[in-house]
């Protein structure tokens, strides 16, 4: 208990947060710790891993490696050791520890416990078979492996995990980064939303809460990336997206199909809005769609990314819809453009206002300027904002 009470001391050191209801004092950490057996000595991972063994590798991110492992009750196990050197890592690592520490859902991975060792700090995970969704879905000789029912599958799997982040949860947690990497798919394909490096506990009382911007190109809400304003509703507009990918078979940041669409979603609403939605569909589908699925997808993927974060559906409404059969859903407007402006005919109170907290003083793993363990994932200040092009259509960025 003494390197429990230790390791989770220094653990919650970084993080101070401005509502007592937003986080658990170190006496519940170290009860959770305590009650959960969450702590791995160092030597159950070294023989774990082999030894960290390179061919147990798995990847690499910011935070630094992940290794496969399996303890000796037969349980398989995915290490992720902190990069010494990484200073992002090790922000990343600690919000992660600590946001997971109390959540357990089949649909979020779940983490096994932690283990501190002199300089040496790391968590273990569940092992996740099938690797993650952007593997599967972005690869052409792979991408036939996810029919149908699969992907619609996956899209409710994962609605049902971010519900639980953002309602069910002990706090509200808005995860910042869904994105197809960071959905793992297990051995009966079971979506797992995975990465809490960027994700921020978010204060009861508040409608929004302004902080810097971070997350991945093509996957983040206009009014996040251009005014830094953060809401569960960021999440639902990456979700979105992700739910258009995964019908598609594109990936939006590299969208490139159309000379008259500026990404995946103009291109999917226009196509909506001309009666073709399902020429959205991936050709591979052509054989295992519901086709009354795959418009509902289509028109809940739409609803998701709207530019007016109000008029999103709430992750509640969503899971809702899919699992019914809706008679009608409203319809969507024009999508917001991740970096660029969208234009309201009204402004709520709540928006105009600068009522919400601001976290920057107390900034986690996402406050930093730099890459994380992405190529697309980018953070940087809210007020910086992309240049238009000069026919005012799309962001430019350099």
């Amino acid at each position: 208990m003494t390197k429990s009470k230790s390791f989770l001391q220094n653990l919650i050191k970084p993080f101070k947060f401005n509502s007592s209801k937003e986080g658990q004092s170190e006496e519940d950490l170290e009860k959770i710790a305590a009650q959960e057996q969450k702590l791995f000595a160092f030597e159950t991972l070294v023989a774990a891993t082999k030894d960290f063994h390179p061919g147990n590798k798995l990847g690499e991110g910011g935070f630094g490696p992940v290794f496969k492992g399996k303890l000796n009750d037969g349980r398989e196990i995915a290490v992720k050791k902190l990069s010494q050197s990484s200073n992002q890592g090790r922000k990343e690592f600690m919000n992660e520890a600590k946001l997971l520490a109390r959540v357990q859902h089949r649909n979020v991975v779940n983490l096994l416990g932690y283990c501190v060792h002199g300089v040496e700090k790391l968590l273990v995970y569940e092992y996740v078979a099938n690797e993650s969704l952007d593997k599967l879905l972005f690869k052409s000789n792979r991408r036939e492996e996810l029919d149908w029912k699969r992907r619609y599958d996956i899209i409710c799997g994962v609605a049902r995990g971010l519900l639980y982040l953002h309602e069910d949860s002990h706090n509200c947690i808005i995860h910042r980064d869904i994105k197809a990497s960071n959905i793992l798919l297990d051995d009966k394909w079971v979506p797992k939303i995975a990465d809490f490096g960027m994700a921020r506990l978010f204060p009861e009382d508040q409608t929004h809460v302004n902080t810097r911007v971070a997350g991945t190109n093509g996957y983040m809400a206009p009014e996040y990336v251009m005014h830094g304003h953060l809401s569960v509703k960021a999440d639902v507009f990456s979700f979105g997206v992700l739910v258009l990918e995964l019908i598609s078979g594109q990936r939006n940041s590299t969208f490139n199909l159309s000379l008259d669409a500026q990404n995946l979603l103009d291109w999917s609403y226009k196509l909506y809005k001309k009666g073709k939605s399902l020429d959205v569909m991936d050709p591979t589908l052509a054989s295992s769609a519901v086709t009354e699925q795959v418009a509902m997808c289509i028109q809940i993927g739409l609803l998701c990314t709207q530019g007016d974060p109000h008029l999103r559906p709430t992750m509640h409404r969503v899971v809702v819809i899919l699992s019914k059969k809706p008679s009608n859903l409203e319809e969507p407007t024009r999508p917001g453009v991740p970096g660029s402006r969208y234009r309201r005919c009204r402004r709520p109170a709540a928006l105009s206002s600068t009522a919400g907290t601001s976290l920057g003083s107390n900034s986690s793993a996402s406050d930093s300027s730099s890459i994380t363990n992405n190529t697309n994932s980018v953070t940087a200040t809210s007020t910086v904002s992309p240049r238009d092009d000069p026919r005012g259509k799309r962001p430019m960025h350099s």
